[in-house]
């Protein structure tokens, strides 16, 4: 539904990363005022890589210097670059820089400075500042309060790290040095999990992947068997600056409730999240979810009545229960017809073709080499195609 276009907002958004970022521009387009707050000193969210970290420790004892990061030092992309970016902005090749198809995470840092100095937001950005306390109501007590018409959560589910129930020393990886002959465990066996376990398999006496099954792709189970050292073992999200009263909680990794994973029925479009889907293609997913709160805070659009909105987040947690699938995946998606299914809701055009199978080959891909799909492929004559699609093609050189 449509309604009258409203005055134009103040709207804070919480996160200068990939989602954050795209948000910025989207509401803004929409001219409304906008604020975004970034606990670091650049864009980037996970993608500023940075050698030391803070966390919380679970054994109680002394936090290092307190840096944001989720990413290690040899950290790889496991897409092509060709199915990442947004969709008028592509993640192209830049001459002097990492011009791989699965470039290292500096590059994508890099396109995303790239992606902001094209569309001038470091000028909405308080770098070095973060969120202590957001709530409905006016009761903060220490720090610089604000007061907002609309938030957008846009911290992601990388900010806090899930952490198994397991006695013993966590460390945040970061690279191999000192890993001389240990026993590792890495918790899960997605392919980061994958990557630090093979980084590691000449230097440490064991590694261990922690997964929560043992179904396991094709390729990991010929790595596996490659390395003598290498085992698999079976066995987030967090919002703490976030009162809602009630409203909205974090239950075993599920967000909610949350209609689209997005608009929590109670609080919309006052308060929304961006970024929270898993295992899908992020940035222009992240660009969809942008356009649709631009456009709600604007009165172009409205949701659905609160009943109806319950109802669909209430069939949905159904759904995913008959599926067997467990409450902590509630929001890893795996699926270019949601992704479709969303855009629809606000006229976004659908993913073309070319990328889905993109992106296709390089899971199969990795489903066979999986030490070797970053520099060895066969899908050359689909990499030509997309080169020569309006996304690659639409913008001209002299916006790089």
């Amino acid at each position: 539904m449509v309604s009258e276009r409203n005055l134009s907002k103040n709207v804070c958004i919480i996160g200068a990363g990939p989602s954050g970022l795209v948000a910025a521009r989207e509401v803004r387009k929409e001219e409304h005022n906008v604020v975004v707050l970034e606990q670091n000193n650049d864009v980037g969210g996970q993608w500023l890589y940075q050698p030391k970290v803070e966390h919380e420790d679970p054994l109680g004892k002394a936090s290092v210097q307190n840096v944001h990061s989720s990413i290690y030092a040899s950290l790889r992309l496991t897409s092509p670059r060709e199915i990442m970016g947004y969709t008028d902005f592509p993640f192209v090749m830049k001459k002097g820089r990492d011009s791989r198809r699965f470039p290292g995470h500096r590059e994508l840092l890099l396109y995303l400075q790239d992606f902001c100095k094209y569309f001038g937001l470091r000028e909405m950005i308080r770098f070095n500042t973060r969120v202590e306390y957001w709530s409905i109501e006016k009761d903060a007590e220490k720090g610089m309060e604000e007061i907002f018409d609309a938030i957008v959560v846009a911290t992601g589910h990388y900010s806090q790290p899930r952490l198994p129930n397991i006695k013993g020393l966590f460390l945040h990886y970061l690279i191999p040095k000192g890993f001389w002959n240990p026993v590792v465990v890495a918790v899960g066996n997605s392919l980061s999990g994958q990557d630090i376990g093979m980084e590691l398999v000449d230097v440490a006496k064991e590694i261990h992947l922690s997964a929560k099954s043992l179904d396991v792709s094709e390729g990991l189970s010929k790595v596996i068997s490659k390395y003598h050292n290498l085992h698999l073992r079976t066995p987030t999200y967090s919002f703490p600056f976030l009162d809602t009263k009630g409203m909205v909680a974090v239950d075993d990794g599920r967000v909610g409730p949350l209609y689209e994973h997005t608009f929590p029925p109670s609080l919309a479009p006052s308060l929304s999240f961006i970024g929270i889907l898993k295992k899908f293609i992020g940035f222009p997913f992240f660009e969809s979810q942008a356009k649709w709160i631009a456009q709600l805070l604007s009165g172009k659009r409205t949701l659905p009545s609160w009943d109806e909105m319950m109802q669909s987040i209430k069939e949905f947690y159904r759904s995913i229960e008959v599926d067997g699938i467990p409450k902590h995946n509630t929001h890893d998606i795996a699926n270019f017809e949601y992704c479709d299914k969303y855009a629809d809701y606000i006229g976004f055009p659908h993913l073309e073709e070319l990328r889905k199978e993109l992106c296709l080959s390089a899971i199969r891909n990795a489903d066979i080499n999986l030490d070797t799909y970053r520099d060895s492929y066969d899908d050359s004559e689909m990499l030509q195609a997309a080169y020569q699609s309006p996304h690659f093609t639409h913008l001209g050189p002299e916006a790089f």
